[in-house]
């Protein structure tokens, strides 16, 4: 087995603890508030006290009654291949000195992690430009599922990275995806629902009172029988965020057996179309275009990825026997 070599990711965060979660233990919401770290590192965390409760150490068991800020002040050890250059075919849509521009493709892993130490984008980005190991996570400033197909923007610089992880959480940065819906949509949707991890699936994400408030405007692009082509644009940036909005409102993508798709088929559809629907390999999303400001010379930019193979047959069909009415 090879061995990697451990390196220490700094953690500087901070949340307020919404009213509605007062009454609940320090640990348990420290849980759904740092919902991307496992419950045994909040737990080190909280008995080495580098996570604290307004600047306070207290105990994991401890109740909080709601407007506490919790201070995350840790540094995480990565065993996995974070700083590990492979050789990796990598669709590059743009890049200068600052910026590089990926067209990602379904079944990509964005970094390393539990079950995917090596073989992920970041891997492929160091060996295709090595200068990114100087970056907090190689320049990604944000992930798109393993199995969510598209554009993203990778920092390329210090100053970069900095601009981009800013205008994100301002939410200056555009993101679109298109997804192929089980159900008819009658009309678009706004769904402004708060989103957090499942109460009994920690992998999943679901929406909960007390989740991060997230919100996705949902648009039709294309009706057929038993299905719809929809434009998502997000407004905020939570795990699994337009996954669990279409859940929520009837309308899972397809092949998303994690959030509730079944293998919708249309009645009497052709055996290419059955076939299609229920070996879809994945959940039907992509990502189709970015646009945010340049960060070092303030132009507008604007990157598309086109449609991927799967999808852009799966609409092919799905057209075509909606014209057989």
């Amino acid at each position: 087995m090879r061995n990697f070599n451990s390196i220490n990711e700094p953690i500087d965060r901070e949340e307020v603890v919404p009213p509605e979660l007062g009454g609940q233990r320090f640990d348990k919401i420290a849980a759904d508030l740092f919902n991307e770290f496992s419950r045994a590192e909040l737990a080190r965390w909280i008995e080495a006290g580098v996570l604290t409760v307004d600047g306070r150490v207290i105990r994991g068991k401890s109740k909080l009654v709601g407007g506490e800020i919790l201070h995350l002040a840790a540094e995480r050890v990565s065993r996995e291949a974070w700083q590990l250059p492979q050789p990796m075919s990598l669709d590059i849509l743009f890049e200068d000195d600052h910026l590089l521009v990926i067209n990602k493709p379904a079944g990509l892993v964005v970094h390393p992690g539990a079950g995917n130490a090596s073989g992920t984008l970041v891997n492929g980005l160091l060996h295709y430009r090595p200068q990114l190991t100087h970056l907090p996570r190689a320049g990604v400033v944000h992930r798109l599922d393993k199995d969510t197909s598209g554009v993203m923007v990778v920092a390329g610089s210090d100053t970069a990275e900095k601009s981009l992880v800013r205008l994100i959480s301002n939410r200056q940065v555009k993101r679109q995806y298109l997804g192929i819906a089980e159900g008819r949509m009658v009309g678009g949707q706004d769904v402004d629902q708060p989103i957090g991890r499942h109460p009994q699936v920690r992998t999943r994400q679901a929406v909960r009172a007390d989740g991060k408030p997230a919100y996705t405007e949902f648009r039709v692009q294309e009706r057929f029988r038993t299905h719809t082509l929809v434009q998502a644009v997000l407004g905020t940036g939570r795990t699994h965020q337009i996954r669990v909005h279409l859940q929520s409102i009837g309308f899972p993508l397809v092949g998303d057996r994690r959030y509730g798709a079944q293998v919708r088929l249309p009645s009497g559809a052709a055996k290419n179309l059955v076939a299609a629907l229920q070996q879809f390999p994945r959940q039907a999303l992509h990502a189709r275009e970015i646009a945010f400001d340049h960060p070092l010379t303030g132009q507008s930019l604007s990157f598309q990825a086109p449609l991927p193979q799967d999808m852009a047959q799966l609409v092919t069909l799905l057209r075509a026997d909606a014209e057989r009415e």
